[in-house]
């Protein structure tokens, strides 16, 4: 099939549905568009004056259907009550703004459900806005944005507004119920700026968990005490996961944060505590140039690969031999943290394998990074969750879009994990 053919077989849409402007419309459209010098887009643009048609015969239908006749109808005559004119308003629309002119009748009794009394702005106006707060964008960014785009001003209060509905979200995100058994479960930090009274660098704290389907997601935000973590602050945070239902994670593979290997020991006391091989690994290359990444990830990789720990500590004197010289502080970071990495040994190489597959952690990284960098500093610590939800969100929605996306090679994982974790993964 040709790519035109293809093109053209798209746009037909679903067997039996015909779209709602064929070309003909919009050739018309465009046509007398274009002989009249209008813009497509902007205050008189061809698609606001199309909104501006649109709604504006939607609501002469409204009033139509709760009058009982038509416009000029001598039905009417009598009847009790009768149109009276129009009330001008003015409406944000994804297009921008477009003034309308509301129906009224004669008795008051007219509710238009299009464009309801009182509202300003249709619904997509407030998901634009919230895309863009959801892209990292401040508040006068946005106004920015909006006003180069649309040529609408909106108050900084508007935009508090709208993006205010994403807390009760959250809120229930934060809450919902979760799988009793989580194989894996990853917790990791980032930093973001707080201005409480003054700027102050806080640790948001995220939990992805591998669910026995292979799936990855986001369990849960948590932003930490301006004091530094604890074991009950962390105690606090997991005893959450299982009143969510979380009631066994096989391993937990964490880094260096203070109180959690003990709050795990009291809430999963079976669970395995693993130094999590993503974040040693991500902490060596931070030493290193970019362009030696690809050879000193190679050689890191015979170290996690190993078929044991002797394997193992030979890798690490090959490491040394090839890197020590260059980067020594990737030599010593291995070392100061060999006890910690060495029950990673112990696990067959299918359950290996999920633990140190890092695209999932380091894409959901950079998202949520790239969103508290260009924010550069949040008002509170609601407004910087608020930030993170929505890019959590994002991903989620396009990882359900392509529900292929899993745990490679899930199934040899899944058997490995219901071998070695005896009795602890649930049967279908």
């Amino acid at each position: 099939m040709s790519d035109t053919a293809e093109m053209g077989r798209k746009r037909e849409g679903p067997p039996g549905r015909r779209p709602l402007v064929d070309d003909e419309l919009a050739d018309q459209l465009l046509g007398r568009a274009q002989a009249e010098g209008a813009e497509l887009l902007g205050p008189d643009g061809l698609l606001s004056q199309v909104t501006k048609a649109v709604l504006e015969r939607a609501l002469a239908e409204e009033m139509t259907g709760h009058l009982g006749y038509e416009k000029h109808d001598p039905a009417g005559r009598g009847s009790g009550n009768s149109r009276n004119g129009s009330t001008a308003k003015t409406v944000l629309t994804d297009v921008g703004a477009v003034d309308l002119a509301v129906p009224r009748d004669r008795n008051g009794t007219f509710e238009p459900q299009i464009v309801r009394k009182g509202q300003t702005r249709l619904e997509g106006f407030n998901e634009r806005i919230i895309a863009l707060y959801a892209r990292g964008m401040t508040t006068r960014d946005i106004r920015a944005h909006l006003r180069e785009m649309y040529g609408v001003e909106v108050s900084p209060d508007l935009i508090s507004r709208v993006t205010d509905a994403v807390v009760e979200e959250l809120a229930e995100w934060q809450s919902r119920p979760l799988d009793q058994v989580y194989p894996v479960i990853f917790i990791d930090a980032l930093m973001v700026k707080i201005r409480d009274g003054v700027v102050t660098n806080r640790a948001v704290y995220v939990a992805i968990g591998v669910d026995c389907e292979g799936a990855k997601q986001v369990l849960g935000l948590w932003i930490g005490p301006s004091t530094g973590e604890s074991a009950r602050f962390w105690l606090s945070v997991l005893s959450e996961l299982k009143g969510r239902g979380v009631a066994d994670a096989c391993i937990v593979c964490c880094d260096g944060l203070t109180g959690l290997p003990d709050a795990i020991g009291v809430v999963w006391p079976q669970a395995v505590v693993q130094l999590c091989v993503v974040h040693l690994i991500r902490a060596s290359l931070r030493y290193a140039s970019r362009k030696y990444w690809a050879p000193l990830a190679k050689d890191l990789r015979a170290i996690y690969t190993a078929a044991d720990q002797a394997a193992a500590a030979a890798a690490l004197e090959d490491l040394a031999a090839a890197w020590g010289g260059r980067y020594p502080a990737i030599i010593k970071l291995w070392r100061a943290h060999w006890a910690e990495f060495t029950p990673f040994l112990a696990f067959p190489p299918e359950v290996r394998r999920v633990i140190y597959t890092t695209n999932l952690i380091e894409s959901m990284n950079a998202r949520l990074r790239k969103v508290t960098r260009n924010r550069g500093q949040f008002p509170s610590e609601q407004a910087a969750l608020k930030v993170l939800y929505l890019a959590v969100r994002n991903l989620e929605e396009f990882r359900g879009r392509n529900v292929g996306i899993r745990s490679a090679g899930w199934k040899q994982a899944l058997q490995a994990f219901t071998i070695y974790f005896d009795g602890r993964i649930p049967t279908p």
